[in-house]
């Protein structure tokens, strides 16, 4: 499956960012480390969505899963070519342009220079945490055992059932999934076979999905906060994203 409109669009978040910018594996990242001690040997790569970096939303939510205990980092998953977050407002945006130039293997091979540094300094256990795009980049570090714990929110541009299967088959990695009520990437039918695949301990690593009624597409990194069912999503999957960790990781 293709990204859609959804996958562009959303609503600018507010805040400071409290990171910063350092090159690990000649890749820009976005780096949050916690303010009190944590285990040096645990890491949670933030898989963007396709606006990556330069997107307030994203660095905020990478400064929260810090203030909760866990260092965390976001690599350009596009060589400094993220799409632009005026695309928020512009119907007009060269979408299969920009889908042609940037694909999941491409920002999968981006991602692995940043885990070859990490393990040689120490890193044994790392984490995923992925919006929109950033799902097969998540799906290819756990397939190849490389990862450890994998959430996906709002997945975008999966074969289901054909990439869940692959995943149940190969990884070792526990999964969960935050899903929502109107997703053309990841709707009602995938998330009834993700639940038939994984689900009822049918994946002995571990398995959780939850759902969000009244969220869209990009709730999770995008949504509009004004909107109560669309806050409650959010904040509730952030919250179950941390208690997976906390758990699994």
């Amino acid at each position: 499956m293709s990204l859609c409109a959804d996958c562009f669009r959303g609503v600018r978040h507010e805040g400071e960012p409290e990171g910063k910018i350092e090159q690990i594996g000649g890749v820009e990242c976005y780096v949050a480390t916690p303010s009190v001690d944590y285990p040096r040997d645990k890491v949670i790569l933030f898989l963007s969505d396709v606006f990556g970096i330069p997107l307030l939303n994203n660095r905020l939510l990478v400064d929260d899963f810090a203030r909760n205990g866990f260092k965390t980092i976001m690599p350009d998953l596009f060589n400094g070519e993220a799409v632009d977050v005026a695309a928020f407002s512009d119907p007009n945006l060269d979408r299969r342009s920009w889908k042609a130039k940037h694909s999941p293997v491409s920002a999968a091979a981006i991602v692995e220079n940043v885990v070859k540094v990490l393990t040689e300094s120490g890193v044994t256990r790392i984490g995923t945490t992925s919006y929109c795009f950033g799902a097969q980049a998540a799906f290819y570090l756990a397939r190849a055992n490389i990862s450890h714990v994998t959430v996906l929110s709002h997945p975008s541009a999966l074969d289901v059932p054909a990439d869940l299967e692959s995943y149940h088959a190969n990884s070792k990695a526990p999964l969960l999934i935050n899903s929502c009520e109107v997703d053309t990437q990841f709707g009602p039918d995938c998330q009834a076979i993700a639940d038939k695949i994984f689900g009822e301990g049918k994946f002995a690593p571990g398995y959780q999905r939850t759902y969000w009624e009244g969220c869209a597409h990009g709730f999770a990194v995008r949504g509009d906060l004004s909107d109560p069912k669309v806050k409650a999503g959010k904040e509730g999957s952030f919250k179950a994203t941390i208690e997976f960790f906390a758990k699994y990781l």
